[in-house]
């Protein structure tokens, strides 16, 4: 394979660091874009500073990346970046459907007069589908979206496939399910339950406060997940495909888990509820079916429920402990 270059936005984040791990493997030149701040937080790419080139460049301003699609003349773009937590979205409506919205869309139009022949991903979600009339979701599932995040998701969608059919532009949608790791954000519950319950196994906690306990998710593992984002540009047309276990378990079954993985076998005098975590519409069950990316692209989750808590929630020991780092 001839040496590619790739542009990923969101670089610093779970997913963004995960892929830019596998595209210099596989000999890729990686950029990353980053929005300039006093303080970026590159905790995730410490390791490949010296092997990845960093861009300046926001979402939010259109002639930061006309510049960097220029410059950089990527052969695939990997948008990534968003104001990506649904609970923040219900606080700050505007600003993401600026960023996570109308952001995909200003990184098309760059990729459009700048660098027409690169292949484009766009990072949808499976909050897309919110409030589901069947199940599992696939990628012909109506959409209905029960949160800014998931309506600005939709927008960036519909926009994706706006390019691909008016200017014939290689433009992908990656419909992907919960996925998560050590390096998810701690804002995210299953992150908030990993770290909670090694703090109280190690005695640094006794407690742990949640929201809603019965939102059941399809929870997957992320590295798997950015090779289905990477196998998603390779294929010989574009289109839409789903990534997900087919299984879903409950914010529940996740702290059990987690409790269990710790050796913590009786955790309810541990968990704390409070309603100000739950969310003023609420997503229930999301399930998907990635066949469509089993067959045309050859990809299956391999990790399962169980050994994903259990990677997470040892991780957190770990580096709670002063054994290692998330």
């Amino acid at each position: 394979m001839p040496n590619r270059t790739a542009l990923i936005t969101g670089v610093t984040g779970q997913d963004g660091s995960y892929l830019a791990e596998q595209l210099l493997e596989k000999g890729y030149r990686v950029y990353g874009l980053i929005r300039r701040l006093s303080s970026p937080n590159l905790t995730h790419i410490a390791s490949l500073r010296d092997r990845i080139e960093i861009v300046d460049g926001d979402l939010m301003d259109q002639g930061s990346l006309n510049d960097t699609i220029h410059r950089v003349s990527p052969d695939e773009v990997y948008n990534l970046a968003a104001q990506s937590f649904v609970g923040i979205s219900f606080g700050q409506p505007v600003l993401t459907g600026e960023v996570t919205g109308i952001g995909a869309l200003r990184l098309l139009e760059a990729v459009r007069y700048h660098a027409p022949h690169a292949k484009v991903y766009q990072a949808s979600s499976s909050e897309m589908f919110g409030q589901v009339d069947r199940e599992p979701q696939d990628e012909s599932t109506p959409f209905h979206p029960r949160s800014p995040y998931g309506v600005a998701k939709v927008y960036a969608y519909w926009a994706s496939v706006n390019y691909r059919e008016a200017y014939s532009m290689f433009v992908s949608n990656g419909i992907l399910f919960n996925h998560e790791s050590p390096r998810r954000g701690l804002e995210f519950v299953t992150r908030k339950i990993s770290d909670g319950v090694a703090r109280i196994a190690l005695g640094k906690a006794k407690t742990i406060t949640l929201g809603n306990l019965e939102a059941r998710r399809d929870w997957g593992f992320a590295p798997e997940y950015a090779d289905l984002m990477w196998r998603t540009l390779q294929h010989s047309s574009p289109g839409d495909f789903v990534g997900a276990t087919g299984e879903s378990h409950s914010v529940r079954e996740f702290l059990e888990e987690a409790f269990l993985v710790a050796g913590i076998p009786d955790w309810s005098s541990h968990v704390l509820s409070d309603p100000k975590f739950n969310r003023p519409s609420e997503v229930y069950n999301l399930r998907g079916d990635s066949t469509k990316a089993a067959k045309q692209l050859g990809w299956a989750p391999k990790t399962r429920f169980k050994e994903l808590v259990k990677i997470m929630v040892r991780a957190d020991m770990d580096r709670l402990s002063g054994k290692g780092s998330s």
